[in-house]
C-alpha cells in the first residue's frame, strides 16, 4: 500500500511540471512575440519608487530663530530642471551648500524639498494645532524660511513636496479616517483601531482616498508652505495604493462602487479650488501615459491636466515590465522608453479639451535595472525634448530623483 500511494505521488507530480513548463511556454511564446498582457496588480506592486531614509544627520543647521516669511520668486525660470532633496538634506549645511554649487554650475534652476514625505513626518516648524495633536512633526529643516531665502537669492525655484495618502502617523492618530485590514476586522473586533490598521508591502499605512477630513489635512499643511514663499506645491501619493493584499482593504469613506478616478479626480478638483493663485504639481505613474485605464489606483492622466499647472509622470525606465515594447530589460534603453513614454502623454494632453497644464516628468538617477551614468541620464533628458520636438509648447522641464540626493554633474550641461 505504501508503494502504491509513493507511485501516485509521483505520477500526481509529473503531471504538475508538466502543466507548469506547458504554461511557461506559452507565456513565453507570448511574451516572444510582444503579446502579454500586464497583470496591473503585479506590475503595481513592483513599482516602488526608492525613497530616502534618514540615514545621517550631516552638520545639522543650529535651530535659531527663523526669518520672516519669504515670497515666490518674482522672476521665476520658464522651464523648470530641478533635483529633489530631502528633509534631511535640506537641513544640512554642506548638503545645501552642494545643492547650490550643482545647480549653479549645471543647467539646473530649480530644488524639489520634503516638506512631508512617506513617514508623514512634517519636517520644519510649523504652527498646525492638528500636526501638533498627531504628533506628525519632525524637526529635519529647523530654519525653513531661512533656508527658501538662501535658495531665492541665488535665484532658484523652490518647490514643495508633499505626500498625501500614505500617511502611517495620521493613520495611527486618526484610524477611523485610515485603510484597514478585513483580516483583522473579527465579528468581535469591528472598532477601527490601530492595530487593525491595513499595511502595505513596506508596511506603511494608507488614508482613505475618500476622506475629506484627510483632504483639508493635508491642504492646511500645503497653504502653510505657500505661505512660507515656496515657488509651487508638489503632491505625491494622490492615489489608491498600488501594493499589499489589495484584496484585504476596508475603506470607512470609500464606498467600493464609486470608480477609483471619480474619487481621486474629485480630489483634484478640491485643490485646485483650495489653493488658488498657487502653482501646483501633481506625480503619477509613469504607466498613466501609455495606459488608458486608471491601472487600480485611480490615476488617468488627463484627470490630472485638468487641475495642475504641471503633471509629472515618474517615466523611471527601470520601472517598466520586461517585454514592454519588445524591451527584456527596459531599464537598459532609456532614451527609448521614456520618449516612447512622453510622445503619448503629449498626444493626450494635446487633445484634452480642458487644460493649462504642461508636462514635466521625474527621471531617472539612481542605479535600478542598470547602472544610471552620465550617459543613461543624458539620454533621459535627450528623450524628453526629442518627443515634444513638434511640441514644445506642453513641456516644462524635467525633475531628477535620487534617494541619496546625488546627482550626475556629468549629464547635466549649462
Amino acid at each position: 500500500m505504501p508503494i502504491l500511494k509513493a507511485h501516485l505521488i509521483m505520477k500526481l507530480f509529473i503531471k504538475i511540471v508538466i502543466l507548469i513548463v506547458a504554461v511557461s511556454g506559452v507565456f513565453l511564446f507570448f511574451q516572444k512575440n510582444n503579446l502579454v498582457e500586464i497583470d496591473i496588480k503585479k506590475e503595481l506592486a513592483s513599482l516602488i519608487v526608492p525613497e530616502a531614509e534618514p540615514t545621517e544627520k550631516i552638520d545639522p543647521i543650529p535651530i535659531n530663530a527663523d526669518i520672516e516669511p519669504q515670497k515666490p520668486l518674482e522672476n521665476p525660470p520658464k522651464e523648470i530642471k530641478a533635483i529633489y532633496s530631502t528633509g534631511w538634506s535640506a537641513g544640512s549645511q554642506s548638503k545645501v551648500d552642494y545643492f547650490i554649487n550643482l545647480i549653479k554650475t549645471t543647467g539646473l534652476n530649480a530644488i524639489i524639498i520634503d516638506i512631508k514625505d512617506y513617514s508623514g513626518n512634517v519636517a520644519y516648524k510649523i504652527e498646525n494645532a492638528d500636526v501638533e495633536k498627531y504628533g506628525a512633526k519632525e524637526i529635519r529643516i529647523p530654519q525653513i524660511n531661512k533656508l527658501i531665502k538662501r535658495f531665492h537669492d541665488e535665484g532658484i525655484y523652490v518647490i514643495a513636496r508633499i505626500t498625501i495618502f500614505q500617511d502611517p502617523i495620521l493613520a495611527k492618530a486618526r484610524p477611523d479616517l485610515a485603510i484597514h485590514s478585513r483580516s483583522k476586522l473579527t465579528p468581535n473586533t469591528q472598532n477601527l483601531t490601530p492595530e487593525t490598521l491595513w499595511l502595505d508591502h513596506k508596511k506603511l499605512a494608507w488614508m482613505d482616498p475618500a476622506s475629506k477630513d484627510v483632504w483639508d489635512y493635508n491642504i492646511a499643511i500645503a497653504k502653510d508652505a505657500a505661505n512660507r514663499g515656496f515657488d509651487e506645491l508638489n503632491f505625491d501619493y494622490i492615489r489608491f495604493a498600488s501594493d499589499g493584499n489589495l484584496d484585504d482593504m476596508v475603506f470607512p469613506f470609500w464606498d467600493e462602487k464609486t470608480l477609483k478616478s471619480r474619487t481621486i479626480k474629485i480630489f483634484f478638483k478640491y485643490l485646485r479650488e483650495q489653493l488658488v493663485g498657487i502653482k501646483i504639481s501633481a506625480d503619477l505613474f509613469g504607466l498613466t501615459t501609455v495606459q488608458k485605464d486608471d491601472l487600480g489606483i485611480g490615476q488617468i492622466i488627463e484627470d490630472a491636466y485638468q487641475y495642475f499647472d504641471f503633471v509629472a509622470p515618474m517615466v523611471y525606465p527601470s520601472h517598466y515590465a520586461t517585454g514592454f515594447n519588445g524591451y527584456k530589460n527596459p531599464a537598459e534603453h532609456p532614451y527609448e522608453v521614456v520618449k516612447y513614454s512622453i510622445e503619448s502623454a503629449l498626444k493626450r494632453i494635446a487633445t484634452s479639451t480642458i487644460t493649462e497644464a504642461k508636462l514635466r516628468p521625474w527621471l531617472q538617477d539612481f542605479d535600478l535595472g542598470a547602472d544610471y551614468d552620465a550617459e543613461k541620464v543624458k539620454a533621459q533628458i535627450k528623450a524628453v525634448y526629442d518627443a515634444a520636438s513638434s511640441t514644445p509648447e506642453f513641456i516644462n522641464g524635467y525633475m531628477l530623483w535620487d534617494p541619496r540626493n546625488v546627482y550626475t554633474k556629468e549629464a547635466l550641461t549649462q
